[in-house]
């Protein structure tokens, strides 16, 4: 909820959001100068994970407790505050509109500029609108679409995962989703077919590679792979060179199948950045249906890029801490009904979330194993992971179920305590007791998958304001400046005296990880987190935890696959298989971290750079 009370040049704004518990309430007063710029800005309250925010802006100065600096007076430029509200986007699209060019200099850095994108009336209970859409890049990746009225004033910011519009008109927000698309869409798919590009002659012959097994772990040198189609026609050494087909050179640098990222909530804008990063495949746990099946099937036509997307459906509870999804059950009849749906649309596994009832949990896996669909999730409250587990739980998302799995006092973890608690409370945590012991064989015996995502876990736990978060320190120069400034704001509140403890914390957390591996509990590795840069630093921590590197890969590539049931066609470079691969400028089956190294993408047969503009 936001509102907003002008005076002159000043609008002070009271904005908040619950997320399950999370969210931010602020309080801001800002103060437009010349050319609708901001001239002074203050936002008091709390952050996403409820860290006190104290932010200001005056005369060219900024501090907000992660980031200080000031600029001397020069020409223009607008300050971008890290916690303003929705009603910012609005001020600084005026602002623009007011530049030359409408083209600004940004605070603490970069450059944004606006464009018209395209107009619309909207009508809803008996009234009508006449808005304006406005993409304005330099803020993230993409463009960033705005809807302003006719007096300039914010209508709304839309979004299939997140809306703010203005009271009374929120039955509007799909008119305003699709038009958004509809005009993306023609911009996309010239993107597309710029970068994506089927190779001469029908297909690839690829020379002088280093050719990484997962299936033996192994690595060949002097390998050819020939690609037909989008199918691995042969692989090997001493194999002919076939005539007529795209020869690519590799100079002895490394060829991997195309890596997967089994814990991803896709957005329009995810799959370049996969696709970048050498993902090819990604198992989508939670996100709109109707929005996820047209993105996957503009990816399949080719008129996105972006990996293979593996469908789960997520199902929840109704309640005050529901997750971001319309698919709430409550009864028998409204899972069986989900579930089925789900089967229908072809998904392949339901995703069980917090708010879920535990007399339900059994009945909903019966119900998806009876049509073939796996089933994985949270632990529900009230509920541990090993009740989940024999229960009928194939998968368990997220490393801190496990350990509360050992705390009985801890039973509703609907709320943040399913962070917080295990953040002061895991580093106790004995892994080599009997219980911890006995819990794992059980995972063991029923073959359970375990997704850690302990990246975000080190993001929560070990990143500090002010500070740039591990989890992105390596990449962070490549970023645009915005995002960058995003990863610099921390992660949960730490009490007095419990910095060191939130740090061990994360260690046992990582202990967890090589625990389950030397148990051969299957791990597959996920991020649930910024779309293609994450999965790397997800991998750099399986080896920290003492995995071997070749052993990650594996887990990256032919495991992901293998739990999904694709593994005839995807996850290693055989002849048959889809052509998905990388090749990459070093060797991650000694050095993980040279999976950052991704000088070429094929998927499906058809070629990528991740360096072309």
């Amino acid at each position: 909820m936001e509102t907003v009370v002008v005076d002159g040049a000043t609008r002070t704004v009271d904005f908040e959001f619950n997320d399950r518990g999370r969210g931010p309430k602020t309080h801001t007063v800002l103060t437009s100068g010349d050319n609708a710029i901001t001239a002074s800005l203050h936002t008091s309250g709390n952050d996403y994970f409820k860290v006190p925010v104290d932010e200001t802006y005056a005369n060219g100065a900024w501090s907000n407790g992660a980031e200080k600096g000031s600029v001397p007076a020069g020409g223009p430029a607008f300050f971008v505050s890290m916690y303003g509200p929705p009603e910012e986007t609005a001020v600084l699209a005026r602002a623009l509109l007011a530049a030359p060019e409408h083209r600004l200099a940004l605070l603490p850095a970069g450059e944004t500029s606006t464009r018209k994108v395209g107009d619309l009336t909207i009508s809803a209970a008996g009234r009508s609108q006449h808005l304006t859409c406005y993409e304005i890049s330099g803020l993230g990746f993409t463009p960033s679409p705005v809807w302003l009225d006719d007096h300039n004033e914010l209508f709304a910011s839309a979004s299939s995962w997140s809306s703010v519009i203005a009271d009374g008109w929120d039955s509007v927000v799909p008119q305003l989703l699709k038009a958004q698309d509809a005009w993306r869409d023609e911009a996309v798919s010239r993107e597309a077919a710029r970068l994506m590009r089927a190779p001469a002659g029908g297909g690839i012959v690829i020379t002088n590679a280093r050719l990484f097994d997962p299936l033996t772990l192994q690595t060949t040198p002097g390998t050819t792979i020939v690609i037909r189609g989008n199918r691995i026609e042969a692989s090997g050494t001493g194999i002919a060179t076939p005539n007529g087909l795209e020869h690519i050179e590799a100079g002895g640098r490394t060829v991997i199948p195309g890596l997967w990222d089994m814990h991803t909530h896709n957005s329009a804008d995810d799959g370049l950045l996969n696709i970048a990063n050498g993902i090819t495949s990604v198992r989508d746990l939670a996100n709109d249906t109707d929005f996820l099946l047209d993105l996957r099937k503009k990816i399949d036509s080719g008129a996105a890029i972006g990996p293979r997307i593996v469908l789960a459906g997520i199902i929840d509870g109704p309640g005050k801490y529901a997750g971001p999804t319309k698919v709430l059950v409550d009864t028998e009849a409204q899972a069986r009904a989900a579930v089925e749906n789900y089967a229908k649309l072809g998904y392949e596994q339901i995703k069980i979330y917090s708010s879920v009832r535990p007399e339900l949990v059994p009945f909903i896996a019966r119900l998806a194993h009876e049509r073939g669909m796996r089933v994985s999730g949270h632990v529900p409250a009230f509920m541990r992971a090993e009740d989940a587990v024999r229960a009928g739980y194939d998968e368990i998302q997220h490393v801190n179920f496990l350990f509360l799995n050992f705390w009985p006092d801890i039973q509703d973890t609907r709320t943040p305590v399913r962070f917080t608690a295990v953040a002061e409370r895991a580093a106790t945590l004995d892994l080599n007791s009997v219980e911890v012991k006995a819990f794992i064989e059980l995972l063991r015996e029923h073959h359970t998958v375990i997704a850690p995502t302990v990246s975000v876990f080190e993001g929560m736990f070990v990143s500090r304001k002010g500070t740039m978060s591990p989890s992105y320190a390596v990449v962070a120069d490549r970023l645009p400046p915005q995002v960058r400034r995003g990863f610099l704001t921390g992660g949960l509140p730490v009490p007095d005296g419990m910095d060191q403890r939130y740090h061990d914390s994360f260690r046992n957390l990582l202990a967890m990880v090589k625990a389950l591996y030397d148990a051969h509990v299957p791990i597959v590795a996920g991020t649930d987190a910024m779309a293609g840069y994450s999965l790397a630093r997800e991998l750099e921590l399986y080896v920290e935890a003492g995995i071997p590197p070749a052993e990650v890969l594996r887990i990256a590539t032919l495991g992901a696959a293998h739990v999904m049931r694709h593994d005839d066609q995807l996850g290693s470079i055989a002849p048959g298989k889809l052509a998905d691969l990388d090749i990459i400028d070093g060797d991650p089956a000694t050095n993980i971290s040279d999976v950052r190294k991704v000088v070429t993408v094929i998927k499906d047969g058809k070629v990528f750079d991740p360096k072309a503009r």
